[in-house]
């Protein structure tokens, strides 16, 4: 019963993340990318910090290590990711972020030295056609040698470094989240990453603070500090694939609130290509990791 709650609250959190996609790409109209991150975690922190003063007593150099690390990957996903929305659609953001599943085996034969299955490959191979249909304008099989391709915009690119990255935090997530306390893993991290929205929306010299909307708020509450606090504190109790597969239904959830919200729709060779993605994120955690032992 223990190991259905602890999936079930990652469902919910991959919930939370889905409906963010639309509700970010409302916002981006009122706020510039950098400045909406920053806002968005240092609400999020102000939101914590009645509950975190038990922690600073606890605090110790790994803590603090792990909570950085997690905060820099935590900011560098994040900014690709809503730097991404500002060009490209909700429904594509989702499922290009998605493809963060099809990234995480690759990081761990990097990281943890675990060899990929052929299955994971056939999956990666999968997600790339996917990814090619998804960014293609056509709507029938004769745009096919015309259109295919063609779509694929800067968005699409920020999004896709923002897969690569999310993918690096939940394998790094899993290595520390087993030794430390998750509550501090979770202040530290979402500070950092408004510290750092700060710093790059500066250097970067990003537009100034613009309308404090409402859809920021749910951001910072719901997407950042409930979805946070949940991944951190249950995926140390679900095995790096299985929380995968999981979060493989957000670029799902991502397509269906950008359909019901904003009235967001694909072309054929778009819907083609969430079909590949899809497929393939299935194939390479289900069929790729036969194996894997569940916690």
């Amino acid at each position: 019963m223990k190991k259905f709650f602890n999936e079930g609250a990652l469902v919910l959190t991959t919930l939370l993340w889905g409906v963010t996609f639309v509700v970010i790409k409302l916002s981006l109209a009122d706020v510039s990318p950098l400045v909406f991150v920053s806002l968005r975690f240092t609400l999020a922190s102000l939101i914590l910090l009645p509950f975190a003063y038990k922690l600073f007593r606890t605090f110790n150099k790994e803590i603090l290590t792990g909570g950085i690390i997690l905060g820099l990957l935590n900011f560098a996903g994040f900014a690709t990711q809503t730097i991404g929305l500002k060009f490209t659609s909700a429904t594509k953001s989702g499922f290009i972020t998605g493809t963060f599943v099809i990234f995480t085996p690759i990081l761990q034969l990097i990281i943890e030295k675990r060899k990929p299955r052929k299955e994971n490959i056939f999956g990666i191979l999968l997600v790339l056609l996917g990814l090619v249909f998804l960014s293609s304008r056509g709507n029938s099989l004769f745009d096919i040698f015309n259109e295919l391709g063609t779509n694929f915009n800067i968005g699409d690119f920020f999004t896709l470094l923002c897969a690569i990255v999310f993918a690096a935090y939940i394998v790094y997530l899993d290595i520390i989240s087993h030794k430390i306390d998750y509550k501090a893993l979770v202040f530290i991290q979402i500070i950092v990453t408004g510290i750092f929205g700060w710093l790059f929306a500066y250097l970067l010299s990003v537009t100034g603070l613009e309308k404090f909307s409402f859809q920021l708020g749910n951001t910072a509450l719901f997407a950042t500090v409930i979805a946070t606090t949940l991944q951190t504190k249950y995926q140390k109790f679900v095995t790096p694939t299985k929380a995968a597969i999981i979060f493989s239904l957000e670029p799902i959830f991502a397509a269906l609130f950008a359909f019901l919200i904003i009235n967001e729709r694909l072309s054929y060779f778009g819907f083609i290509g969430c079909i590949f993605i899809f497929t393939g994120l299935l194939v390479s955690e289900l069929l790729g990791n036969r194996d894997t032992n569940v916690r």
